[in-house]
């Protein structure tokens, strides 16, 4: 912030301004004296004079006298040295304002801003340089010079347009945009408060020269639907300005006249300056238990057309796009008309915003409904003028359709969405797909074994988490299973897989899809090695069926960054499902005053939001702690390190064993032990058995023999656990 410039400097600078009095030095100035004169006391007054010769002012000098009330004080009874030091201040803070103010002008013209008249510390309308007003060659562009001359800042209020930007001269520190939009001069001498308290013009008919309207107009809002009883009950009147005849709507409040907004037939509008922004129609909701807001004053008469007398107009017209943060009440000036009618709508329980159709008629309504409450607001939905097009305002719907479809249009209007909150009717038309089976996935997709087929199926944007101790099979068990659900239904896959080198990873899935060893190896035993045509058909199936999250250094990754790159992997390949393998090997640093359990809750919500947000479907894996006098059997999914929540939070829960003593039954059979199955229709809790092929890494569905073996060697193995526990 600039220091604070003292009276008398503003003082100087006014007279040195061009148009002396109405320069916004002299207007700061005046602010001033009532603080000065409040402190002052006794009966002497200093007369500050000071002459600005021709050189320095305009033709003819300046002077400028101020007379402030102070304290007595005792006259020396010596020479009195004249101090200079405050004048040399002055004029220092004068030039450089001059200099900062003479290439703020010369970059505004760059910009193609040139008025014919340069105003400081003044919010000045003029012609837009980029949309040139429109149509209606609207004075749609405000611009505001900082008397300081530390920036300038430019806005163009056209819903169509919407340029906006700022300059500073050099040698002034950058400031944001958001910064100097609610900063703008409000160091100069509170004008901020100025704004709140501001006096505004008070008009009559009579001083504004408005009177009824002529035949012709009366025929143009015919035109339009809009009987004479309703103009005359809203005080629609004409004026003659510039040889023109054009429509005013009188803005009041207890039948006294506040505001005046002008419109010619060709849409070009204006206003009474300096008058108070209110609601147009504004008596008609007083009390007014429910309230229709639309967006032009036409609009508010059609709707009276219908029925609707409780409805209001915004003064102004509708932004570009919503803004991205809502500003306080002393900022909020575009808006401020909802500020000063604030006592009308507080007593409203349910507003109806009935804003045009178009982008900028949306983006009203959700500011207003931002200020307003959404909980209380509700919204319309235009009907179609024709087989293209939908109707924009509740005058088309009028002229076009009647006042009939115009109430029912009231009549229909549903709550305004809010973010989070839904009902049932927002998803019937899923609820339809899913009792319909119109996607095909809604009973989930078959896993390729058909002893797992009757336990668990894979559904989308769910989560399984898959655990069992080390070296029992889960990750060959999910390839296999990411390899059935592509043969199947073609779904992509991005594999988070942290404890696979790239080569070794891309070796099992091609031996599981080939179904011949990779290499002539001892594993392989006499089976035919994979072909180099084969290889290669493999490699375009490895391309085109699966995407990899690697980190490139020796960083931990972090859940979060997980999920960002798997989300840019659904957007961009689409894929359906996603495998985080394991758990441990990813950062898990922490807030010192969050315990693992909450952490683990928290990470594992995120991964469900992901998994339902995207319909992707996540595999977990996670291992067990350290399992101390292990028998042998499979491990619970309470035993999972870190905490409860993975079984709690988890849809599905798999527990993947594989048998070690020969004695207790084949060694290459798999136990996939489903644990928790959250939806009933999709599953239930058992055992399946699964045969590996050491070779190609396949599993098959045991045979007959098989399972009841191995069946027999679990039960066996559970009785022996009873009669130890």
């Amino acid at each position: 912030m600039p220091p604070r410039p003292s009276l008398q400097s503003l003082l100087l600078m006014a007279a040195s301004t061009a148009g002396g009095g109405d320069s916004g030095f002299l207007l700061a100035a005046r602010r001033r004296l009532p603080a000065t004169a409040a402190v002052a006391t006794g009966d002497h007054r200093i007369r500050l004079l000071h002459a600005f010769s021709a050189s320095r002012c305009l033709p003819g000098g300046h002077e400028v006298a101020c007379c402030v009330r102070t304290a007595p004080v005792a006259r020396p009874t010596g020479p009195v040295a004249i101090r200079s030091r405050s004048v040399h201040s002055t004029e220092d803070y004068k030039k450089s304002c001059e200099q900062r103010l003479g290439q703020l002008i010369e970059r505004l013209k760059k910009e193609g801003i040139n008025p014919k008249q340069w105003k400081l510390g003044t919010y000045q309308r003029m012609m837009c340089p980029m949309c040139n007003g429109g149509s209606t060659e609207e004075l749609s562009l405000s611009v505001f010079i900082r008397m300081d001359g530390k920036n300038a800042t430019w806005n163009c209020f056209r819903s169509t347009c919407g340029w906006k930007g700022v300059v500073q001269p050099d040698g002034v520190p950058k400031l944001s945009q958001a910064k100097n939009d609610t900063e703008c001069e409000m160091d100069q001498d509170g004008e901020a408060n100025l704004a709140v308290n501001k006096v505004y013009r008070k008009i009559c008919e009579e001083d504004l020269h408005l009177e009824p309207l002529c035949d012709e107009l009366v025929t143009y809002f015919s035109e339009r639907m809009i009987s004479p009883e309703t103009l005359r009950r809203n005080s629609v009147m004409q004026r003659n300005w510039s040889n023109k005849i054009v429509i005013a709507f009188t803005y009041r409040r207890d039948g006294v006249l506040v505001g005046c907004k002008y419109r010619e037939v060709s849409k070009k509008f204006s206003q009474e300056a300096n008058t108070e922004k209110i609601l147009y129609g504004l008596d008609d909701i007083k009390r007014a238990r429910d309230i229709i807001i639309v967006e032009g004053e036409i609009d508010k008469l059609s709707m009276e057309e219908a029925g609707y007398r409780n409805c209001v107009s915004v003064p102004d017209g509708a932004p570009p796009r919503v803004s991205s943060k809502l500003p306080d009440k002393e900022q909020d000036k575009k808006y401020q008309y909802l500020w000063n009618c604030k006592e009308y709508l507080d007593s409203a329980s349910r507003i109806i915003l009935a804003t045009d159709a178009d982008p900028p008629g949306q983006a009203l309504a959700e500011e207003l409904a931002r200020r307003l409450g959404k909980e209380r607001c509700w919204r319309v939905n235009w009907p179609k003028k024709n087989d293209k097009e939908i109707c924009k305002d509740a005058n088309e719907v009028l002229m076009f359709l009647g006042p009939q479809t115009l109430k029912k249009v009231i009549e229909d209007a549903e709550l305004y969405p809010i973010r989070g909150l839904f009902s049932f009717k927002d998803f019937f038309p899923e609820i339809d797909n899913y009792y319909l089976g119109i996607r095909g996935d809604e009973l989930g997709v078959p896993t390729g074994w058909k002893s797992m087929d009757e336990l668990y199926k894979v559904v989308p944007g769910e989560l399984t988490v898959v655990t069992g101790v080390p070296n029992s099979g889960k990750s060959e068990w999910i390839d296999a299973l990411l390899c059935n659900v592509n043969d199947q239904v073609g779904w992509k896959f991005v594999l988070c897989s942290m404890e696979n080198k790239v080569r070794e990873h891309a070796r099992k899935l091609l031996e599981k899809r080939i179904k011949k060893p990779f290499f002539d190896a001892r594993y392989g035993g006499s089976a035919e090695r994979m072909s180099p045509d084969e290889f290669e058909e493999g490699k375009q199936w490895l391309n085109e069926t699966f995407h990899l999250i690697r980190c490139e250094d020796d960083c931990l990754p972090s859940i979060n960054w997980v999920l960002e790159l798997a989300k840019a992997a659904v957007l961009r390949y689409g894929v359906r499902g996603l495998v985080i393998d394991p758990y441990n090997e990813l950062d898990h640093q922490r807030p010192s005053n969050q315990t693992e359990t909450e952490y683990v809750s928290q990470m594992l919500t995120k991964i469900k939001r992901f998994a339902q947000h995207h319909s992707c479907h996540v595999w977990f894996v996670a291992h067990p702690r350290q399992l101390h006098n292990w028998n042998g059997g499979p491990p619970n999914m309470y035993d999972i390190s870190g905490s409860a929540h993975f079984i709690n939070k988890c849809d599905n829960g798999i527990v993947i064993h594989r048998n070690r003593d020969a004695n207790s039954g084949p060694l290459d059979v798999v136990q996939v032990c489903v644990r928790k199955v959250r939806n009933k229709v999709i599953g239930q809790i058992g055992d399946a058995f699964l045969s590996y092929d050491r070779v190609s890494g396949e599993f098959r569905d045991a045979d007959k023999d098989t399972r009841a073996k191995a069946a027999a060697a679990v039960s066996m193995a559970a009785k022996a656990l009873q009669r130890k526990g």
